[in-house]
């Protein structure tokens, strides 16, 4: 696979960082996708919960942001420096697709949005949901599948 398809987070993790967010979806789908409907369904409750790594930036860096202004307001000027850093991380990311805290979060198992919906769809895939798709002619046949 080229780096094109990675995504830019991918491409911004280690390997070995990599392959064990992949071995851990394989993982997954091994234990959940053969043990029939309810357990596939059991799994895709459990990924809509699942957060993933923009949700965990978006929060983390608000959080950081508001006790920095938080602090810098009542306690110390200098405190302002952190919303700034934060915001300088979060440019970087949107820019480059990597910022500092990104190897942290992918190796404390974060993962993006695109893997999340792999296994989701990968679990659909296995339950037979794209099956009815062989019937589906039209493309807005097919959307209907895909939707329903």
């Amino acid at each position: 696979m080229n780096k094109i398809q990675l995504g830019r987070t991918k491409q911004s993790t280690t390997d070995a960082v990599n392959q064990e967010t992949d071995r851990q979806t394989l993982d997954n789908l091994d234990r959940y996708g053969y043990d029939g409907p309810e357990a596939i369904e059991y799994r895709l409750k459990e990924l809509d919960k699942e957060w993933d790594m923009e949700r965990v930036m978006a929060v983390k860096a608000s959080v950081l942001s508001l006790t920095g202004l938080a602090l810098g307001a009542k306690k110390d000027k200098r405190w302002f420096v952190l919303p700034g850093l934060v915001a300088s991380f979060l440019l970087q990311h949107g820019l480059q697709g990597w910022c500092p805290p990104l190897p942290i979060l992918r190796r404390l198992g974060f993962r993006t949005r695109k893997e999340i919906e792999e296994e989701r769809y990968a679990l659909k895939a296995l339950r037979g949901d794209f099956n009815r798709v062989l019937g589906a002619t039209m493309p807005e046949g097919v959307l209907n599948v895909i939707r329903s």
